[in-house]
């Protein structure tokens, strides 16, 4: 067992270094030594100690030298051999409309088995309190349970009983309970939203089970029903959920926005922290609109009252900003991403060219950066011939700001090419590692060897940013993420991508680090360890280079620092983690299951 200085499960001291006082000498803030530190820069250096100074990186290097930029004010931590990686950024992470409902949500991420995710129902079921409703909102596959399948109705039914109940699957289906339909007020004679169906039985009555064929309207207008959090309780909410994302490695992450959630109603859980000062993870975040025929209105009215690189008064120096437009730009143009239904097809819908046409001039025009939602080529290849005319309209002006396709899975490399030519970039999201068997069911295994086809990306040299697109279509653990990216594999462990698709562990974390910071346009000041850049950082569980790949999948921070503060710590650093609120409301899942379930 390693011996620690002070205690047997801490080694944090202040001390006075032996280096004369020298006005010439910066001295830092935060020294981290004893460890490995990936600095992820061009050469992928590997070094044993960093040094903070006002929030950057002063210096990495070797413990002999970095401890000679301590004096008595220095916080000094030794890392015990841990390895030490630039925080990690998901490019697309539902972070505010996560938090808003984090403490509301029975979290079914990396459960082992549909047994145990049934047996979490009831228990949360009995103590739900009347008015209140059991939901489990996505971020599972029924590939991860040991019996690979879904839940049946009757299971969940007898699970719940009289508590109103609802439980998602990605943006492809879902369960209401009979006490949900009926709370809902859906019956034999209720009509679907368009895209979307009831599902009957043989005997015309209702399963309980809602099919997005494919648009997740259906889904969406569900979640709308179910009873809010107060003020209060999503405030805290938005802690624990930031909180719990520290403790994965994250740092920063970018909010692409998202169907039923306003802005800005529904972002202030995080605005009131960010007003407050308390923000733990740096966040950028894009507008998505939400009433279908009055997008161009509502991204009209956002430009008029909204400035990029800013939100409002609040200046926090790339902690809480505004980025653009997206990841939907007009819901006539959406191509839904349910492999358990027929691809959608643009050309079957009438006026979407010029619907689209017209919102991405207007980003144009007023220089505002965007993003666009597209999972298959055909629909890229399409909205191409659109971008390409803007940008001959504008005299190439397009690529004054930084924009991108999300998800991407079929693109061709031909339209890969069209996408450099234009100074464009890609978002990839770890949606397959969660769909990824029905994807093969639906299209073939063939196609799915190469779904994203992420090496051509980087082998053309296009910007692209790796995340999770959590919390709904898949889990925000960002761990099973670089997994796939690693081996190819879901969730299930059932294998995708050929080898030729697959990256080195080096490759994916840049994906996860300076990839994601080029999408919010920050790639200058955080992404790597180097000199200068913000000083975050997370201290791992275990070696990410050299740990067997399966173990990727139980990666966690036990040390994660944001601008030269902890915001989080565990085991022997855990008499440093910052204190937060207990959770509320006090029938809240977390208090009792927690987030993730690595167990």
């Amino acid at each position: 067992m390693k011996q620690f200085i002070l205690t047997s499960t801490i080694y944090l001291a202040i001390i006075s270094c032996s280096v004369k006082e020298n006005k010439n000498v910066i001295f830092a803030d935060l020294i981290v030594h004893n460890a490995k530190v990936a600095v992820m820069d061009n050469s992928r250096t590997i070094t044993e100690a960093i040094a903070i100074k006002d929030g950057k990186v002063l210096e990495t290097g070797a413990d002999a030298e970095i401890l000679k930029l301590g004096n008595g004010n220095t916080k000094i931590i030794d890392a015990q051999g841990r390895t030490l990686i630039p925080g990690l950024n998901d490019s697309h992470l539902h972070l505010t409309r996560g938090g808003r409902f984090y403490n509301a949500e029975l979290r079914w991420d990396g459960v082992k088995s549909l047994k145990k995710a049934l047996q979490m129902l009831k228990e949360q079921a009995e103590r739900t309190p009347e008015g209140q409703w059991v939901r489990v909102i996505g971020g599972w596959s029924p590939f991860q349970f040991d019996e690979k399948r879904f839940p049946t109705p009757e299971e969940i039914n007898k699970a719940t009983g009289e508590v109103p109940t609802f439980v998602l699957f990605l943006y492809s289906r879902g369960w209401l309970n009979s006490a949900g339909l009926k709370a809902l007020k859906i019956d034999e004679t209720s009509k679907a939203p368009e895209g979307g169906e009831y599902e009957k039985g043989a005997d015309g009555t209702l399963t309980g089970v809602l099919l997005a064929e494919p648009n997740p309207t259906i889904l969406y207008q569900s979640i709308a029903g179910l009873p809010p959090l107060s003020e209060d309780e999503m405030v805290n909410s938005t802690r624990q959920f930031y909180r719990e994302l520290n403790s994965l490695g994250i740092t920063s992450g970018i909010d692409a926005g998202g169907g039923g959630h306003k802005f800005p109603t529904d972002y202030s859980g995080t605005q009131l922290l960010a007003e407050a000062g308390e923000m733990p993870i740096r966040l950028s975040y894009y507008l998505f609109p939400q009433n279908k025929g009055e997008e161009y209105g509502e991204f009209q009215e956002w430009m008029e009252n909204n400035e990029v690189g800013h939100n409002g008064e609040i200046h926090l120096d790339h902690g809480y900003e505004l980025e653009g437009g997206g990841e939907f730009m007009s819901w006539n143009a959406g191509d839904f991403e349910n492999f358990l239904a027929p691809q959608p097809m643009l050309e079957d819908r009438q006026g979407w060219r010029d619907d689209f046409k017209k919102i991405i001039r207007l980003h144009v025009d007023n220089g505002w950066p965007f993003r666009i939602h597209a999972t298959y080529g055909e629909t890229i290849a399409n909205m191409l011939d659109v971008i390409e005319e803007v940008n001959l309209e504008t005299n190439g002006k397009l690529a004054s700001k930084r924009w991108l396709f999300d998800h991407a899975e079929t693109v061709i490399e031909k339209d890969l090419n069209r996408i450099k030519a234009l100074n464009g970039g890609i978002a990839i999201q770890a949606r397959l590692a969660y769909a990824g068997e029905f994807f093969v069911e639906r299209y073939g295994i063939d196609k799915a060897k190469e779904v994203p086809p992420v090496r051509k990306m980087m082998d053309l040299g296009l910007p692209v940013g790796a995340g999770t697109d959590g919390t709904r279509v898949a889990s925000y653990n960002p761990w099973p993420a670089l997994y796939w990216l690693i081996t190819g594999k879901t969730v299930g462990d059932f294998q995708l991508a050929e080898p030729s698709n697959r990256l080195s562990r080096e490759e994916a974390l840049h994906l996860y680090t300076l990839g994601s910071a080029w999408i919010s346009d920050e790639e200058t000041v955080k992404g790597t360890l180097e000199k200068g850049m913000f000083g975050d950082f997370a201290l791992l569980s275990d070696d990410y280079f050299t740990i067997p790949e399966e173990e990727i999948n139980k990666l966690k921070s036990i040390l994660t620092v944001v601008g030269g503060s902890v915001v989080y710590a565990s085991e022997e650093y855990a008499s440093i983690n910052p204190k937060i609120p207990e959770v509320i409301p006090n029938w809240s899942p977390i208090i009792f299951y927690g987030g993730y379930q690595n167990k």
